[in-house]
């Protein structure tokens, strides 16, 4: 016998959904622990937080999100509905906190986000860059042969064989402040002349 009584449950939810103005109803019963009754009200509201969400989004994601934003907060606060009020109007004002929470992210997001786009991939693929490095190697080689060599040695020991000042002060028998010094002006005068040498 409880079988007939859970279909014509079912099939009166089935009805409330397509009806607003029987969601107040729903949100009573589901105040009282009736777990059909809310997951009617839920799947019955659903569209109606999706159309009004996508008005003010564009992206599908973003759209979904609101809508889960959405049902949380009106699971959160459904003991403050009165059922004796409109339910649409509280849906609604919800909605909107939660779309106007979203657009305030967003907006909050693109002042320090940069969108993602095809043309910012680089490829770590060896054989995409052979053309740069090969330039680039040439262009060092003969940069750095047009260095004085106090200024050439100093720049391959520490910046090519990543000595420390102290031990290429040592294997070329410069002071450091010296080493430091010449590194300083080779690498300005690296820059001048690789500068000048450009693709």
């Amino acid at each position: 016998m409880d079988e007939p009584d859970a279909d014509a449950d079912a099939d009166a939810d089935a009805r409330a959904r397509a009806e607003p103005e029987a969601w107040a109803g729903l949100m009573a019963r589901a105040q009282a622990g009736d777990k059909i009754a809310y997951r009617a009200l839920l799947l019955a509201v659903t569209p109606l937080v999706r159309a009004i969400a996508s008005r003010a989004l564009r992206e599908r994601a973003e759209v979904e999100d609101v809508v889960q934003d959405v049902l949380l907060s009106l699971h959160r606060v459904r003991q403050t509905f009165d059922p004796a009020r409109p339910f649409r109007p509280w849906l609604i004002g919800i909605t909107r906190h939660r779309l106007l929470d979203r657009l305030r992210a967003k907006g909050r997001r693109a002042v320090w986000e940069v969108a993602w786009e095809p043309v910012h991939e680089t490829f770590a693929a060896p054989e995409t860059n052979m053309v740069e490095r090969a330039w680039d190697s040439a262009a060092l080689r003969t940069a750095l042969a047009a260095l004085p060599a106090a200024q050439r040695q100093a720049i391959e020991m520490t910046k090519l064989r990543e000595m420390s000042v102290r031990e290429a002060a040592t294997a070329s028998g410069m002071m450091e402040g010296a080493l430091k010094v010449s590194v300083h002006r080779g690498l300005r005068r690296l820059r001048a002349l690789l500068g000048k040498a450009g693709p």
